[in-house]
């Protein structure tokens, strides 16, 4: 027995110390490809001055462009940086893709060894933020951690001295999903403190006020512009007319009519009547109608693709998507 149980000691200490080198392997591998990753980058963006305006020099050229010119028109700065961008820049910008920080706001370089189970997970599975910007060339993240504010403010200003290096210095777009209710659902929502915490989509809807959801939606995009979130992933204006889809609580129900008022509400919230700079931006989905799951099966998964529609209801389903144009209301 004795030999037995020191067999087992050897045993475990050997399994323990290939887990450390293992450890170490993967980490020092992580920290030499960060290392790769930032040489490609530049320098930072230059201040510089013109006709006794002063500019950010974004693509580093010594002259002022025209999308780096804040009182040029919106349409032709879009023109400009377009025509400077090549197919690996263009291409970047079709992709919103997740990405992490560490738990003291930083960007997610290496592996992270925490008791956090969304922290280790994203920091052993999600490419480096260095990868995604440097070497793929993407500009829009959808971000999964949540910290202080101060910290995810924090994050933002790292992540975009970041971008500002690379060839063109194309600002980073943050977007996360709902952060305001008080469920931790990773993938649907985000559990986030630092933030003021209301009922869920459902519970708005169940208020039948469009006046509090609108002022909820102008409450949150301040908290979201606070710390750098620029888009919106919601509302929802699916109809919860599958029981067995998972994501019902996420809807405002089943009514057709109110969820398009509640949908209106919520994304005037966050836009206001027009986009600006002061906006969150509103990704309203799933398209065309994400409701009706065959089996109620989630559609962001290939076995969840198929969506049916029993007695013929596409246009019901996509009714909350169409009817922008709907009067607001309030309880009696």
């Amino acid at each position: 027995m004795k030999k037995f149980l020191r067999i087992l000691k050897y045993l475990l200490l050997g399994l323990i110390s290939l887990v450390i080198i293992a450890g170490f392997i993967i980490y020092f591998r992580a920290k030499n490809a960060s290392n790769k990753n930032m040489e490609l980058l530049g320098p930072e963006a230059p201040t510089l001055t013109e006709n006794g305006r002063a500019f950010r020099d974004l693509n580093k050229n010594g002259k002022l462009d025209v999308y780096e010119d804040p009182s040029a028109a919106l349409e032709a700065r879009v023109a400009d940086l377009v025509s400077q961008m090549n197919l690996e820049e263009k291409a970047g910008t079709m992709f919103v893709s997740m990405i992490g920080s560490t738990p003291k706001g930083k960007p997610m370089e290496t592996p992270i060894l925490s008791t956090d189970i969304l922290v280790l997970g994203a920091s052993l599975v999600l490419p480096t933020n260095s990868e995604l910007i440097a070497r793929k060339k993407l500009n829009s993240f959808n971000i999964l951690t949540s910290l202080d504010a101060d910290l995810m403010a924090k994050y933002n200003n790292l992540i975009q001295k970041m971008a500002e290096r690379t060839r063109l210095g194309i600002p980073i777009t943050i977007a996360t999903d709902p952060r305001h209710g008080t469920e931790n659902n990773p993938g649907a929502a985000l559990y986030t403190p630092a933030f003021s915490q209301w009922p869920t989509s459902l519970g708005l809807a169940a208020t039948r006020d469009t006046v509090l959801v609108r002022h909820f939606g102008d409450v949150a995009r301040q908290e979201y512009r606070a710390v750098g979130i620029t888009v919106a992933l919601h509302p929802m204006a699916d109809l919860a007319t599958e029981p067995r889809w998972a994501r019902v609580n996420g809807t405002f129900g089943e009514d057709a009519m109110l969820s398009a008022q509640m949908t209106k509400a919520y994304v005037l919230g966050f836009q206001g009547d027009s986009l600006n700079q002061n906006s969150v931006a509103c990704m309203t989905k799933h398209f065309s109608g994400g409701g009706p799951q065959k089996d109620g099966e989630d559609a962001h998964f290939p076995y969840g693709k198929e969506q049916v529609y029993p007695g013929s209801n596409f246009d019901s389903m996509s009714f909350p998507l169409r009817k922008g144009h709907l009067k607001p209301i309030q309880p009696k």
